[in-house]
């Protein structure tokens, strides 16, 4: 209730503003004829003052600014530019909030499936699209020319900040001790150590990050002509790499559609391999599974089939492989025995078919387990396969590989009952439906803002919504990752690295393809090659650090931290020493 009333009063505050006019009281000297326009106090004739008079604190620009819709205020002014943009950057952030909220609400009713694939990233993207798109509809086209400065801003501000910024904090608040190379949960002894500690993540996250890097081809495309030096082919460029990068959001979103039952086909495969390397390592205790040319010991697998043949009639019911897996212990890791039997009977039963396994079938499922396993395991070290350690290797092997899926430990929170489902799908709408009407009412006149500001500070405009845009419109993303990480555990810090490389996803695609396509239609000019280079940059270097490890030490906090401001300073450079733009 108190984030509605200030954003009420806020508004209210605006409109009232919005009403005030004034107009100069200009001195006259002795020698100049009076107006009727000036405010007289009786004294029309003064000496010229002896001391020293301070301009007041303006632009000193002579230009005008015009309301946006008519009522809300607007000035020429230095300050009077940054507390407005102060407020409309606020607004923008409770739109990013609500937006937030009500994502998450509706995604804990109706789970991630379509909704979450489609629906939710662009809802997550929508603020940052709509000032996008506000700022090349402004008016005529030199004018939209002038203001899509600050989508590009934004587009690339947003970007730089998630992935250092916040990024490089996320690691700092959510490091815990590294044993082993891996990231202990909620152990954190060793400070600040640049290598002993840090955070890790699932694979899963690894992979967002893949599609991250892979998401910026679209920049690639149309920028492509800038690097041939032709103006012939610019207008193509723009039209083909909006074809390519909506084609990549649809990808996506169909890929977050799909990725929970893919995670669970891939979580249900790893844990078969581990029944399999739990069986192969209880199996060898009856001796050598090989021989001494690396062959499967065939004597040693009949040994194991009778044992498990409790009624010696010459086949394995399931009933005889359940009793056997019940038998055998797996470790920590959790699984349905009903669904490994099946499996078994599956793996093993592939030449009767008739849903019980004979010696024959039993000796060659043995023995594509053992090659597989000796696949997996380091065998080089044990040449005559005395130690039989491959077995031990395979064994760790898929118990990285559970690990590496995110799926070892339960969600810390306590899952609410559907109760009141319907009320919550209620407030989840209504937070969607207010969040959206912020970020469509406020985005033109922050743009606007930023606009006036720059006119009056002499600041590009690109530097201001590079700094301050994305502040409010990725502060609820911020929070909320940076609360995740502070709990210093895997599951949450996948979590948190996943959604931040999902918005940089969604900013590579959605938002690009929005301006893309106001580049296409209004004919604009694409002349960003300094800013396109920083987005590849930043990308493709934290992409490549996220895609191919999981655990990430505390020194690569600092190599992100650095990344920001290394951004600004070569777009200054780029820009206003090589003459980019």
């Amino acid at each position: 209730m108190s984030t509605t009333l200030r954003f009420t009063f806020l508004l209210l505050a605006l409109i009232l503003c919005g009403q005030a006019h004034s107009r100069i009281i200009i001195r006259q000297s002795p020698s100049s004829t009076l107006s009727s326009d000036l405010v007289s106090d009786g004294v029309h004739r003064l000496p010229e003052p002896t001391y020293l008079s301070l301009k007041p604190f303006s632009s000193g620009s002579k230009s005008t600014c015009e309301q946006t819709y008519g009522f809300l205020p607007c000035t020429t002014t230095i300050l009077g530019n940054l507390f407005l943009i102060i407020v409309y950057g606020y607004l923008m952030y409770l739109a990013a909030t609500y937006l937030s909220g009500g994502s998450e609400l509706l995604l804990e009713i109706l789970g991630p499936g379509i909704v979450g694939g489609l629906f939710l990233p662009a809802l997550g993207a929508l603020p940052d699209a709509m000032l996008i798109l506000v700022s090349g509809l402004s008016g005529s086209k030199e004018t939209a020319q002038s203001q899509v400065a600050v989508g590009m801003g934004l587009l690339a501000g947003s970007t730089v900040m998630l992935l250092t910024v916040i990024w490089g904090t996320c690691v700092l608040v959510g490091k815990c001790d590294l044993e082993g190379g891996i990231a202990k949960d909620s152990k954190d002894t060793k400070g600040f150590s640049l290598t002993g500690s840090g955070v890790s993540t699932d694979i899963w996250t690894s992979y967002a990050a893949r599609i991250m890097a892979v998401s910026v081809f679209p920049f690639l495309i149309v920028q492509l002509p800038q690097l041939l030096n032709s103006t012939s082919g610019r207008h193509l460029a723009v039209l083909i790499g909006l074809i390519v990068s909506f084609s990549l959001f649809v990808s996506y979103c169909l890929y977050q559609v799909f990725q929970p039952w893919i995670q669970k086909r891939r979580l249900d495969y790893v844990k078969h391999k581990h029944v399999i390397s739990g069986i192969l390592k209880h199996a060898s205790a009856l001796g050598r599974l090989l021989d001494e040319e690396g062959e499967p010991n065939i004597e040693v697998i009949k040994k194991l089939f009778q044992i498990i043949d409790e009624n010696n009639n010459g086949y394995l019911s399931t009933q005889e492989l359940r009793a056997w897996i019940i038998g055998i212990r797996f470790g920590e890791i959790d699984f349905d025995k009903n669904d490994a039997v099946e499996k078994l009977m599956k793996d093993f039963d592939t030449i009767l078919n008739d849903m019980q396994i004979d010696e024959r079938e039993f000796i060659d499922g043995i023995t594509r387990w053992l090659n597989e396993a000796k696949r997996s395991g380091d065998i080089s070290a044990d040449p005559g396969h005395q130690k039989m350690d491959f077995l031990n290797n395979f064994h760790e092997h898929t118990k990285q590989e559970h690990d590496l899926l995110g799926m070892g430990n339960q969600s810390d929170e306590v899952v609410e009952g559907a109760a009141e489902a319907k009320w919550t799908t209620i407030k989840a709408v209504l937070m969607l439906m207010l969040g959206t009407a912020i970020a469509a009412v406020f985005a033109d006149p922050l743009v606007d803002v930023v606009d006036n500001f720059s006119d009056a500070t002499s600041i590009p405009t690109f530097f201001i919504s590079f700094i301050a845009l994305p502040v409010a419109t990725n502060s609820s993303e911020a929070v909320s990752a940076i609360i995740f990480a502070s709990r210093k555990k895997r599951r949450t810090a996948s979590l948190t690295y996943s959604e931040i490389y999902g918005a940089v996803t969604m900013n590579n695609v959605l938002c690009l393809s929005v301006f893309l396509a106001l580049v296409y239609v209004r004919g604009l000019t694409w002349d960003f090659s300094a800013e396109v280079l920083v987005i590849l940059i930043v990308c493709i270097v934290m992409g490549l650090l996220g895609s191919f490890r999981t655990t990430f030490p505390l020194w690569t906090s600092f190599v992100a931290f650095l990344l920001y401001p290394f951004s600004i300073l070569l777009v200054y450079v780029l820009d206003y020493f090589f003459g980019w733009s």
